[in-house]
């Protein structure tokens, strides 16, 4: 479908432009929400007679959504949610799920689709995302997903979380030693087994003579 531009659309076109995009596209978002108008000679005129209007909202619109840009930052984007043993998520963090977090902490709205987060969060761990409160002004913002508070302080400390049985034969294996084992005896082990390769092989040539 052709359409005008009534405001800047991300990855769209600025105030003004005349783009062509799925008919769906504009019919279930763009129309109803007034960032843009069907194509046609009339509604040309009709939007260079309104077009300071229009740039005068669009204009307010971006200073709103700079007065905004610190809230956002600093708004602590935990999400609590239950997982498997391999650090899978029992569903998903989708955009929305950010969307309502930040009204709910911060109470600034924003759409699902200015979470410009590309694919749900499937599992455990922290994520780098931006929330565009409008086209020219874009946060970047991070996520951390756990299933208790004591492991998003985890995340947010910069700890890397494992899951499975892995890291309990790594942990085991490396505790074993420890309290066993002094650590000179240790290292008095190490030359023994590379000196034990060459006498190996001597009595292998003896009883070749």
């Amino acid at each position: 479908m052709k359409i005008i531009l009534t405001e800047k659309i991300t990855k769209l076109g600025n105030i003004g432009d005349t783009v062509t995009v799925a008919t769906g596209y504009a019919r279930n978002y763009l129309l109803p929400n007034n960032k843009a108008m069907r194509w046609s000679k009339g509604n040309i005129a009709l939007f260079e007679a309104k077009k300071a209007e229009l740039q005068a909202k669009q204009d307010a619109s971006k200073a709103t959504a700079e007065s905004l840009v610190k809230a956002v930052e600093n708004t602590k984007f935990y999400m609590i949610r239950q997982a498997g043993d391999t650090g899978h998520l029992y569903g998903s963090v989708s955009s929305r799920d950010i969307a309502r977090a930040l009204k709910e902490l911060s109470n600034v709205s924003v759409e699902s689709a200015q979470v410009l987060l590309g694919s749900p969060i499937k599992t455990i761990g922290a994520f780098d995302t931006k929330i565009a409160l409008h086209p020219d002004v874009v946060v970047p913002v991070k996520i951390y997903v756990a299933q208790t508070s004591d492991e998003i302080d985890a995340l947010v400390a910069g700890k890397i979380l494992t899951f499975g049985t892995k890291k309990i034969e790594i942990e085991e294996e490396s505790e074993l030693p420890t309290p066993d084992v002094p650590a000179e005896i240790v290292a008095d082990d190490a030359p023994a087994e590379e000196t034990n390769a060459e006498p190996k092989k001597k009595p292998a040539r003896k009883k070749a003579e």
